[in-house]
């Protein structure tokens, strides 16, 4: 029984372990250089957020012919009035009909020779006349029903440059979506090389540590052989412990980039990333005067200062022709009304309803705005101004768009011109450890000698790889500035 249980046990213990592998192995994501793009171009909150403003300038730029739009506008009253409505209509039974039909019963009876009706018989017969009409002295009497529909139709030159200016504002929005989609795009790319040039240099420290401690062992074995002093020893033990907090130091700065990166780009927190790729740039050979002349106008900042020049000024055009040009307006009223309103079943008659309509044209211009101190004039000299300062940021986008191309361009040749240096200057560095090593081995060399072999050996790897990602940092700010591809692999679609 007991074999049994601890079998069971057993079991179980290999389920979970297996279930928390397969959880672990699941968090682990393997990420190239692109894959990371397309996460962060797929989760970055940056971005939904400007996809959200470009939705919501596209909405307005596709229907900002709704300017163009009747108002119509209905309503119903119900309203209570301390006067029946049946006092008036006794009053009205004084009209043609109610005196023709009495004047008629008059001549009936003086026919038959009886006496003229008195006031009071007519006030009698009055009302007999008007509740044969359905009309009762009763708390109805005192409501009425009134609707109203209203129809006004503005038509104003102004609006043609509403239109305009919503749509060269969802122009712009779509420049501006495209920015911030480049922006992230290429702050990505940065990150990864960061990364990979971070794990580089932890690679060469542990090199170098582990170095430090086969030395360490070498030294110590030399030592109980007695072919050192035990000074040697100590040092190399020394050497070795002082290199390891620094190499796990190392190892934890990265696992928070990691754990950064990951957020930037949309995954969990915590996930275990490995990155797959190399500092290896693609070189390529530019010059600054041809790059200017064919690229310049492809910038997205300039493309976006001037969407917004072309969207400010179809809003003047606008406040302009509402100055100088009178707007016209269609209006037509219907207004139909019910007494005895709480006599719901006369609602369906439409013989109980009075109506009355009206219809007009009206040409409106507004002589204030033509006054150069009114308040639209003066929003028309503010769009202007606001209009030249933009002139005058695009000027000064195109010489800083002049200034960058150049400086990416110098920093390209002489990163270049470094990674060639630094190729050759490994070599002798290689060369220059191990002979080192070598006599150190013989005992002809100290401790210090080694150590500093390695270090410059060290330096040189790591100035490699920085010059390259500066050579890297210095395309991804070239491309974006002109706002080109200039690489073959992103032209056959990395960069999407």
């Amino acid at each position: 029984m007991k074999k049994c249980i601890l079998t069971a046990a057993l079991f179980a213990a290999a389920v979970c372990l297996c279930q928390a592998q397969s959880d672990k192995d699941e968090q682990t994501v393997t990420l190239t250089e692109d894959s990371a793009v397309a996460y962060a171009l797929e989760n970055s909150l940056s971005i939904k957020s400007s996809a959200i403003d470009l939705e919501i300038k596209k909405r307005a730029g596709d229907n900002a012919w709704n300017v163009l739009l009747p108002t119509v506008q209905a309503s119903g009253t119900l309203s209570r009035s301390g006067t029946s409505s049946y006092s008036s209509m006794e009053a009205a039974a004084q009209s043609a009909l109610l005196s023709a039909r009495v004047g008629a019963l008059e001549n009936a009876l003086e026919k038959e020779g009886s006496r003229p009706l008195s006031v009071g018989d007519q006030a009698a017969l009055y009302n007999q006349i008007l509740g044969g009409m359905g009309y009762e002295d009763t708390e109805s009497g005192h409501w009425t029903t009134v609707g109203n529909l209203g129809v006004s139709w503005n038509l104003s030159l102004a609006y043609i440059g509403q239109i305009k200016a919503a749509k060269a504002d969802y122009e712009g929005g779509k420049i501006t979506y495209e920015k911030s989609v480049r922006e992230t795009e290429v702050n990505v790319r940065k990150l990864f090389y960061g990364l990979l040039l971070q794990q580089e240099n932890i690679r060469i420290q542990k090199a170098s540590l582990e170095n430090a401690r086969l030395r360490a062992v070498q030294t110590e074995t030399n030592f109980k052989n007695g072919l050192v002093p035990e000074l040697s020893m100590l040092q190399a033990q020394v050497s070795y412990e002082n290199k390891r907090p620094e190499v796990e130091q190392a190892d934890r700065l990265l696992r928070q980039q990691l754990d950064t990166f990951a957020f930037i780009i949309g995954l969990p927190v915590g996930t275990n990333i490995v990155l797959d790729g190399s500092i290896e740039p693609e070189y390529v050979d530019v010059d600054v005067d041809t790059l200017i002349q064919k690229y310049s106008a492809s910038s997205l900042d300039i493309k976006n200062l001037d969407a917004t020049i072309s969207s400010l000024k179809d809003n003047l055009s606008a406040i302009n022709l509402s100055s100088y040009t009178p707007a016209l307006a269609l209006n037509y009223s219907l207004q139909p009304a019910l007494i005895y309103g709480l006599d719901f079943d006369r609602y369906t008659d439409a013989d109980n309803w009075n109506d009355s309509n009206s219809f007009s044209i009206t040409l409106a211009w507004n002589l204030t705005n033509l006054l150069p101190w009114s308040s639209n004039r003066q929003n028309a000299k503010n769009i202007e101004s606001n209009i030249k300062k933009l002139e005058l940021s695009r000027e000064m986008a195109v010489e800083n768009q002049k200034v960058e191309v150049r400086k990416a361009v110098d920093t390209l040749t002489q990163a270049r011109q470094q990674i060639d240096a630094m190729g050759r200057n490994i070599k002798l560095a290689q060369r220059s450890y191990e002979m080192t090593m070598r006599s150190y081995r013989n005992g002809t060399t100290e401790l210090l000698d080694v150590r500093d072999a390695e270090s410059q050996l060290d330096q040189a790897k790591l100035g490699l790889a920085n010059q390259k990602f500066n050579y890297i940092s210095a395309l991804l700010d070239l491309e974006k500035t002109l706002n080109i591809n200039l690489t073959s692999a992103k032209n056959e679609g990395g960069n999407k």
